[in-house]
């Protein structure tokens, strides 16, 4: 619509109103989703689950080295954690 404000009919300003609302509902929406860490996090967790479980069965011998090597670097993290801790 390129009419100019000042002669827009009633109809034609409602219209443009609920319009402008309209996209405004929109882009608060899209930043509420973009900025809400929790639910970017489980979607995120969601798709990292199903990547690995494609490749846990594609590769399950290659799937088990990674939980394993994944188990083994947090146990070493943890202990060097409680390592510092006690000489302190």
């Amino acid at each position: 619509m390129t009419v100019s404000p000042e002669r827009l009919t009633r109809l034609q300003a409602r219209d443009a109103a609920a319009q402008a609302r309209a996209e405004f509902a929109a882009t608060l929406q899209a930043l509420e989703d973009k900025l809400n860490v929790p639910k970017q996090v489980g979607i995120r967790v969601t798709r990292a689950r199903s990547s690995f479980r494609s490749f846990a069965d594609r590769e399950p011998v290659g799937a088990l080295a990674a939980v394993v090597g994944i188990a083994v670097a947090a146990g070493v993290g943890v202990w060097f954690i409680v390592r510092a801790v006690m000489r302190d």
